[in-house]
Protein backbone atom coordinates (compact mmCIF):
# COMPACT_ATOMS: atom_id res chain seq x y z
CA UNK A 1 0.00 0.00 0.00
CA UNK A 2 2.78 2.36 1.07
CA UNK A 3 5.32 1.38 -0.98
CA UNK A 4 4.80 3.88 -4.21
CA UNK A 5 5.02 6.27 -1.34
CA UNK A 6 8.23 5.36 -0.63
CA UNK A 7 9.61 5.05 -3.84
CA UNK A 8 8.39 8.57 -4.98
CA UNK A 9 9.83 10.42 -1.66
CA UNK A 10 12.64 8.72 -2.65
CA UNK A 11 12.83 10.10 -5.89
CA UNK A 12 11.87 13.61 -4.82
CA UNK A 13 14.06 13.97 -2.03
CA UNK A 14 10.98 13.96 0.08
CA UNK A 15 10.61 13.17 4.34
CA UNK A 16 8.15 12.39 6.22
CA UNK A 17 7.42 13.03 9.55
CA UNK A 18 3.23 11.64 11.31
CA UNK A 19 1.46 11.97 14.25
CA UNK A 20 -1.80 9.69 14.67
CA UNK A 21 -3.92 9.64 17.13
CA UNK A 22 -6.90 6.75 16.33
CA UNK A 23 -4.71 4.31 13.86
CA UNK A 24 -2.31 3.91 16.40
CA UNK A 25 0.55 3.99 14.56
CA UNK A 26 -1.03 2.47 11.82
CA UNK A 27 0.49 4.31 9.32
CA UNK A 28 4.25 4.70 10.64
CA UNK A 29 4.27 0.90 10.83
CA UNK A 30 2.85 0.34 7.28
CA UNK A 31 5.46 2.68 5.87
CA UNK A 32 8.32 1.39 7.51
CA UNK A 33 7.57 -2.23 6.51
CA UNK A 34 8.80 -1.35 3.51
CA UNK A 35 12.58 -2.02 2.58
CA UNK A 36 14.30 1.42 2.04
CA UNK A 37 11.61 3.35 4.27
CA UNK A 38 14.62 5.16 6.26
CA UNK A 39 15.83 6.78 3.66
CA UNK A 40 12.37 8.66 4.22
CA UNK A 41 10.96 8.26 7.34
CA UNK A 42 11.80 11.02 10.00
CA UNK A 43 9.63 10.37 12.75
CA UNK A 44 6.54 8.94 14.05
CA UNK A 45 4.28 9.96 17.07
CA UNK A 46 0.92 7.98 18.72
CA UNK A 47 -0.24 10.91 20.61
CA UNK A 48 -3.41 9.73 22.14
CA UNK A 49 -3.93 12.24 24.54
CA UNK A 50 -4.65 16.13 24.14
CA UNK A 51 -1.45 16.48 26.56
CA UNK A 52 0.99 14.83 24.60
CA UNK A 53 -0.58 16.63 21.25
CA UNK A 54 -0.05 19.98 22.84
CA UNK A 55 3.52 18.88 24.22
CA UNK A 56 4.33 17.88 19.97
CA UNK A 57 3.10 21.94 19.37
CA UNK A 58 -0.33 21.60 18.33
CA UNK A 59 -1.60 24.75 20.10
CA UNK A 60 -3.51 24.39 22.84
CA UNK A 61 -5.98 27.13 21.89
CA UNK A 62 -6.72 24.84 18.88
CA UNK A 63 -8.28 21.98 20.60
CA UNK A 64 -10.07 24.22 23.11
CA UNK A 65 -11.60 25.83 20.15
CA UNK A 66 -12.33 23.17 17.03
CA UNK A 67 -11.93 19.91 19.21
CA UNK A 68 -9.61 17.21 19.74
CA UNK A 69 -11.58 15.85 16.69
CA UNK A 70 -11.46 18.32 13.82
CA UNK A 71 -9.70 19.58 10.43
CA UNK A 72 -7.98 22.47 12.63
CA UNK A 73 -6.70 19.37 14.94
CA UNK A 74 -5.17 17.34 12.11
CA UNK A 75 -3.88 20.33 10.44
CA UNK A 76 -2.11 21.70 13.63
CA UNK A 77 -0.93 17.86 14.02
CA UNK A 78 0.34 17.52 10.38
CA UNK A 79 2.49 21.16 10.55
CA UNK A 80 3.34 20.44 14.08
CA UNK A 81 5.20 17.68 13.11
CA UNK A 82 6.96 19.18 10.36
CA UNK A 83 8.16 21.90 12.55
CA UNK A 84 9.36 19.20 14.88
CA UNK A 85 11.17 17.20 12.61
CA UNK A 86 12.22 19.49 9.97
CA UNK A 87 10.29 16.78 7.55
CA UNK A 88 8.91 18.11 4.10
CA UNK A 89 5.21 16.41 4.61
CA UNK A 90 3.78 15.92 7.63
CA UNK A 91 0.90 13.68 8.02
CA UNK A 92 -1.77 14.04 11.39
CA UNK A 93 -4.67 11.89 12.24
CA UNK A 94 -7.42 12.11 14.25
CA UNK A 95 -10.68 10.73 15.45
CA UNK A 96 -12.91 8.39 16.54
CA UNK A 97 -13.28 4.36 15.45
CA UNK A 98 -17.05 3.83 16.16
CA UNK A 99 -16.56 4.37 19.37
CA UNK A 100 -17.15 7.18 22.28
CA UNK A 101 -14.21 8.66 23.55
CA UNK A 102 -14.78 9.61 27.65
CA UNK A 103 -12.25 12.00 28.06
CA UNK A 104 -13.69 14.45 24.61
CA UNK A 105 -17.68 13.77 24.79
CA UNK A 106 -17.87 15.86 22.12
CA UNK A 107 -17.95 14.89 18.00
CA UNK A 108 -19.14 12.25 16.05
CA UNK A 109 -17.73 9.00 16.80
CA UNK A 110 -17.32 7.58 13.14
CA UNK A 111 -15.35 10.56 11.29
CA UNK A 112 -11.58 10.50 10.99
CA UNK A 113 -9.60 13.47 9.99
CA UNK A 114 -6.33 13.31 8.04
CA UNK A 115 -4.78 16.20 7.30
CA UNK A 116 -1.34 16.08 5.15
CA UNK A 117 0.57 19.51 5.06
CA UNK A 118 3.86 20.04 2.41
CA UNK A 119 6.05 21.69 3.44
CA UNK A 120 7.52 23.16 0.36
CA UNK A 121 4.21 24.63 -1.25
CA UNK A 122 2.98 25.64 2.34
CA UNK A 123 -0.39 23.77 1.36
CA UNK A 124 -2.82 21.45 3.21
CA UNK A 125 -4.61 18.50 1.86
CA UNK A 126 -7.31 17.63 4.21
CA UNK A 127 -9.88 14.68 4.15
CA UNK A 128 -12.97 14.18 6.40
CA UNK A 129 -13.41 10.13 6.25
CA UNK A 130 -16.49 8.28 7.47
CA UNK A 131 -15.68 4.89 9.26
CA UNK A 132 -18.16 2.09 8.62
CA UNK A 133 -16.78 -1.13 10.14
CA UNK A 134 -18.07 -2.93 12.95
CA UNK A 135 -14.23 -3.97 13.96
CA UNK A 136 -11.73 -0.94 14.99
CA UNK A 137 -8.69 -2.70 12.60
CA UNK A 138 -10.87 -2.77 9.52
CA UNK A 139 -11.85 0.92 9.89
CA UNK A 140 -7.73 1.21 10.24
CA UNK A 141 -6.93 -0.55 7.44
CA UNK A 142 -9.74 1.78 6.01
CA UNK A 143 -7.88 4.97 6.88
CA UNK A 144 -4.13 3.74 5.93
CA UNK A 145 -5.57 3.54 2.85
CA UNK A 146 -6.67 6.87 2.29
CA UNK A 147 -3.35 8.08 3.77
CA UNK A 148 -1.34 6.24 1.15
CA UNK A 149 -3.90 7.24 -1.72
CA UNK A 150 -3.56 11.18 -0.74
CA UNK A 151 -0.08 10.75 -0.72
CA UNK A 152 0.72 9.15 -4.09
CA UNK A 153 -1.75 11.93 -5.87
CA UNK A 154 0.08 14.33 -3.84
CA UNK A 155 3.13 13.00 -4.20
CA UNK A 156 2.26 12.83 -8.65
CA UNK A 157 1.10 16.26 -8.43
Amino acid sequence: MFSEVVLLCKEQGKTIAIMESCTGGGVANAITNIAGSSDIFNFGAVTYSNEYKIKFGVPKEIIDTYTVYSKETARAMAKAIVQFTEATIGIGITGKLKRADENNLFGQDDIVYVSIFDKQNDKFYDKEHKVVFDLREENKKDVLRIVSNMLVEILKG
